[in-house]
């Protein structure tokens, strides 16, 4: 249990998880201010004996994207918050003391610490990207432009592990395009196997964990 933090007790918890709930539908307050205020109170509330934290940043995920302050992308706020973990513990106990405004003051400069990682992100994968259409040119013989390989690039950032099923999802190719397209990215050093297996393949997307590894130790 977090340092400072008393729960409510047992009978009281349905009654604040609904007004905390009402609180999240409501839209008086800035997107910002709300994801403070509904994190905070909900890590106060602590109602479950574990994963109240993994809970915690969904919300905060939820709000910013419901309220369209950050509708195709989330910022990783909860890693700028961590990078700080004494300094977050200490804001979440000011909260609790009734400095509400020190707390949001300290979200918002992790928010914007977050949004400065996001396009750092963003950028090295645009980057990564590039590397890897640079290979599949480079190739004996390179696929043609509309081909599924330059598609499958396009969509890696969200699947850095693929298989073929997903492939066939997310660039809406048939499989026999898809197995095609992930054989070329594999000899241009884009896709690397994961198993020896001929069935239920899957392969890693060169470079990119490293990004989001990266992202989440916040470099």
């Amino acid at each position: 249990m977090r340092r400072g933090l008393v729960p409510p007790p047992p009978g009281e918890l349905d009654r604040l998880l609904a007004d905390l709930c009402t609180f999240c539908s409501e839209e008086a307050l800035p997107p910002l201010v709300q994801a403070a205020i509904a994190h905070a109170q909900f890590e106060t509330i602590h109602p479950f004996n574990d994963g109240n934290g993994r809970t915690g940043r969904a919300l905060v995920q939820v709000l910013l994207r419901r309220r369209g302050l950050a509708p195709d992308y989330i910022p990783p706020i909860s890693v700028a918050l961590a990078a700080e973990r004494a300094r977050y513990i200490n804001g979440l106990d000011s909260y609790r003391t009734g400095n509400v405004g020190d707390w949001i003051e300290q979200f918002a400069v992790a928010s914007a610490r977050a949004a400065q990682l996001a396009r750092r992100y963003l950028d090295h994968v645009r980057e990564l990207q590039d590397s890897w259409r640079e290979r599949l040119l480079a190739t004996s013989s390179p696929p043609r432009a509309d081909a599924v390989a330059w598609r499958l690039i396009g969509v890696l950032p969200a699947h850095p592990i693929i298989t073929v099923p997903v492939g066939v999802t997310a660039t809406e190719r048939s499989k026999p395009q898809v197995n095609m397209g992930i054989d070329r990215l594999e000899v241009a050093g884009v896709l690397t196997p994961l198993s020896e297996s001929q069935r239920n393949r899957s392969w890693e997307a060169v470079g990119l964990l490293d990004l989001l590894a990266a992202l989440e130790e916040g470099r």
